[in-house]
């Protein structure tokens, strides 16, 4: 085949079909056309394939098909668009499904911690298992407070940002267990209630409730709201309703993992309140209100606009394009 001859006799057609590929908006006559023009590319593309595969030739025609082929099959949708829903209404709304469970998940989490908390103070035997008396001083008069401004509060923020975030992770994905979310609350529940007991018996109560307030409203909210998303999961698979088990996993995963993704957000305020406030010389009282302000904001954006997409049928799941086939169907 002479390339040369083959290029000058086809080469109006390629480049009326790459025209109207770039063109905003078809008319029906446009988009007949470009239907067939598409076609007629495709087999003139198949052609030059079969004699020499890889030439700049074909390359170019490759190029001119996909953009053809991007305005009839269409295309994804703009990331910015992507986003804005996603904040408006798909997390919001996912948030919202989990509000009276994220409650009942905290209200365990301080009344687990109370008991251990006011067990360590009030049992001399629990507080000499913990380590000496030297030991245990150091902790409440340097350690405790030490943690929170030993590194540059940027790095500081960095690490606890993405320790957190990983933690929230795992509670949402690994949930349908049904194990790991009432051990990692249990575990977490235990060293705060066990802490905040040697700083009472030592008489620094009020220093462990003016660094841990400001920033754990936040964060420790943040963990009861992936566990709740990670109890629902496993909920899902056990007691599936109307729908099969797999079906009804599989939809509650897709929904909820909005969650996981949305803490990424919330924990990264929570991360910047540890680093920057908690550790700084601002009152205390001005600490914990911003701690709260933090707090009050979320609530303000789970409850508000997350009720308003909740009753509009919003679930925080993909779209039908991206999760894809539900069922087998004939």
């Amino acid at each position: 085949m002479d390339l040369d001859a083959f290029t000058a006799v086809h080469r109006a057609e390629w480049e009326r079909l790459a025209a109207l590929a770039r063109k905003r908006r078809l008319t029906g006559a446009e988009a007949d056309e470009l239907l067939e023009r598409y076609q007629s590319v495709s087999a003139h593309l198949s052609l030059l394939r079969s004699v020499a595969a890889e030439s700049a030739l074909s390359g170019s025609l490759s190029a001119v098909l996909a953009n053809a082929r991007t305005r009839f099959t269409g295309a994804r949708s703009n990331i910015l668009g992507d986003l804005a829903r996603f904040f408006a209404c798909s997390l919001p709304a996912a948030l919202y499904r989990l509000r009276w469970l994220t409650v009942v998940v905290g209200a365990v989490f301080v009344l687990v911690s109370v008991l251990f908390g006011a067990w360590a103070a009030n049992t001399p035997g629990v507080l000499a298992a913990m380590g000496g008396d030297a030991r245990l001083q150091q902790l409440v008069n340097h350690d405790f407070i030490n943690y929170y401004s030993e590194n540059p509060a940027a790095s500081f923020a960095g690490a606890v940002w993405t320790n957190n975030a990983w933690i929230a992770a795992q509670s949402v994905a690994l949930g349908v267990t049904g194990i790991f979310v009432p051990y990692q609350l249990f575990v977490n529940a235990q060293n705060v209630g066990m802490t905040a007991g040697v700083m009472v018996a030592y008489g620094r109560g009020d220093v462990f409730f003016s660094y841990i307030l400001p920033h754990g409203l936040m964060e420790l909210t943040a963990v009861f709201i992936a566990s709740a998303a990670g109890l629902r999961i496993f909920f899902s698979w056990v007691s599936p309703g109307p729908r099969s088990r797999l079906d009804a996993l599989a939809r509650e995963g897709r929904s909820l993992v909005t969650v996981a993704l949305g803490l990424v957000v919330v924990l990264l305020a929570s991360g910047l309140v540890e680093a920057f406030v908690t550790p700084s010389q601002l009152p205390v009282w001005a600490k914990i209100a911003i701690g709260a302000a933090v707090l009050a904001a979320y609530w303000a954006y789970a409850l508000v606009p997350g009720r308003r997409a909740y009753l509009a049928g919003e679930r925080g799941e993909m779209d039908a394009d991206d999760a894809g086939a539900v069922e087998l169907s004939a």
